[in-house]
């Protein structure tokens, strides 16, 4: 009797195992096929939505590229006295300032506010003045009789505890803050997954800012769908989730397709079944009805209001103001105004010597204050040109950003480059060791070519201005420069991504010996020798043809 149970049992342990083994495996080839790429595109945002200071356009993540690159894409243009709310991502991100100047905040949890008033402002002098006239009287009565009960009593205690209460309630009229960044063009800002910012355009142009989420990064522990939480305001869905059109959409997210609507009549069957116990729930119907119609909402909406007012110490009435009730503001919202927050004055010269420091303090490794968590430094500029690490005065510069010298991307696995050819340059043929890499052309065109490991170009196409398109790892890519110059931010998904090229000082070519070349390629050792002296420079490349002879080649 006991071995047919003992057989049984070993069968379906047998079973179970093979069955997982096999989604495994299944979900192991799912994610290698995504990087069988036989063509490649230069992109432009295919989603986008308009506030009432900017938009955000997004590309389409589903893309076989995006899949393969494990990333999403934003371009965020937030208008003059604009402010894009509060929010916080589950992957790492990326963000480079294209255009504009402003400001950005972080909030790291757990850390201080480190920014405080130390004095109260004269407005708020003069009117404290002005009441404590106002109750001069009063409280020269109430002083006397309180000294009287005082000396009756011998309650010396609890009138230090009233002073107490009041050195406390001034105390907190103060405001503080963590620390509030200077961000200009050229900044590359890191995020960490998880951690809310929120930045404001007090600039006289639009600040234009593109953002990469590394969603297939380990830090994600959700799918490869990208998502946005908002602490404010009721955002819209900024990738396209549900699949609809999202230019030129209104606040309340109409004009569904035929079978979002037969979805959503579904839904609104299950709402009314269920339509007493959501009455209860302090609002949560509304919140559910409104993602069902397309929009989405803050994350404090979600909760009972009684709930969260308990919650935060506060009153419903405020505890509906952060639910966003009555409130059909997305994402990007008008400051009326002035946005005044508390920053240290600003100083080109301090900011110069602070870079300084940062940068020797980049070069020494992760060690010391610098490097706590509370005091990560998150930014750095690579759009100056003394920041270039390759230059040549016939072709252009390229700076780079790895983990060596922001040390915060060790913990995001991200970096990034900045390049700016001249006209007609070329960037060396290369391929990438250890990194897909997504490039965002800032201004000007090029011509990029893109070789798989069969030989096929799979991209070979110009590329212009707001377009983007995605490298993947060790796959060859050649670019050159149209006549009006071509500059590019390209993010990369290893904090200290590598290159191989093909052609210059530094080239595998270089490195192998000649006769290895002439029996490769079938030419005389001098052809070969050609092969690997004829280019000097490394990474930024003259071009060394005339522009006839050039149409004559291609």
């Amino acid at each position: 009797m006991a071995k047919p149970i003992a057989l049984a049992f070993s069968l379906c342990l047998l079973v179970l195992f093979h069955s997982c083994l096999a989604a495994r495996q299944q979900s192991q080839s799912s994610q290698q096929n995504e990087c069988q790429l036989d063509q490649l595109q230069a992109r432009e945002p295919d989603n986008r939505i308009e506030t009432e200071a900017g938009r955000i356009e997004s590309w389409n993540y589903n893309q076989d590229d995006f899949r393969c690159a494990g990333v999403a894409v934003q371009r965020i243009t937030v208008e003059r006295n604009g402010l894009h709310l509060p929010s916080y991502t589950h992957a790492p991100q990326l963000i480079y300032i294209v255009q504009g100047n402003g400001f950005l905040s972080t909030v790291f949890p757990g850390c201080p506010e480190t920014f405080e008033e130390s004095e109260q402002s004269d407005e708020e002098q003069q009117g404290q003045q002005q009441w404590q006239g106002q109750q001069g009287r009063h409280g020269q009565q109430g002083r006397e009789q309180q000294e009287q009960q005082d000396r009756g009593q011998h309650n010396r205690h609890g009138q230090q505890g009233q002073q107490g209460r009041q050195g406390q309630e001034s105390f907190e009229q103060l405001d503080r803050h963590q620390k509030v960044r200077r961000i200009r063009e050229g900044d590359v800002v890191a995020i960490p997954a998880g951690v809310t910012y929120w930045s404001y355009n007090d600039g006289d142009q639009p600040l234009v800012a593109v953002s990469l989420l590394d969603i297939g990064n380990n830090q994600n522990q959700l799918d490869r769908n990208p998502r946005r939480f908002y602490l404010a305001g009721n955002p819209q869905d900024e990738f396209n989730q549900h699949g609809q059109s999202q230019r030129q959409r209104g606040q309340q997210g109409r004009g569904q397709q035929a079978e979002g609507q037969s979805q959503w009549d579904q839904d609104q069957q299950q709402q009314g079944e269920r339509s007493r116990y959501q009455q209860q729930q302090g609002g949560r119907s509304r919140h559910q009805q409104q993602q069902r119609q397309g929009n989405n909402n803050n994350i404090f909406a979600g909760f009972n209001t009684q709930l969260l007012a308990d919650a935060l110490n506060i009153d419903q009435q405020t505890a509906q103001q952060l639910q966003g009730k009555n409130d059909n503001r997305p994402q990007i919202v008008r400051i009326r105004g002035r946005l005044d927050f508390i920053r240290p004055p600003e100083s080109q010269q301090e900011e110069r010597q602070e870079q300084g420091i940062q940068r020797q303090q980049g070069q020494q490794g992760p060690n010391g204050f610098e490097e706590t968590f509370c005091n990560f430094r998150i930014k750095e500029n690579i759009g100056r040109p003394s920041r270039a690490d390759v230059f040549s005065p016939q072709a252009g510069r390229v700076s780079t950003l790895n983990s060596f010298k922001l040390p915060i991307l060790r913990h995001l696995d991200l970096s990034a480059e900045r390049g700016f050819f001249y006209n007609n340059a070329i960037y060396s043929p290369h391929w990438n060791l250890n990194a897909h890499e997504v490039y965002y052309v800032i201004r000007g065109s090029a011509r990029v070519q893109i070789v798989n490991n069969n030989g096929q170009a799979i991209l070979d196409n110009e590329v212009r201005q707001g377009q983007l398109f995605i490298v993947p790892q060790n796959h060859a890519v050649l670019q050159k420069a149209s006549n009006n110059g071509y500059e590019y931010i390209a993010f990369k998904t290893q904090d200290n991504a590598k290159i191989n090229t093909l052609a210059g000082r530094t080239s595998v070519l270089r490195a192998l010996p000649d006769v290895v070349l002439a029996n490769a390629y079938q030419i005389d050792r001098q052809q070969a020798r050609n092969l690997k002296y004829n280019r000097q420079e490394t990474v930024a490349l003259s071009s060394s043809r005339s522009s006839e002879s050039q149409r004559a080649i291609s």
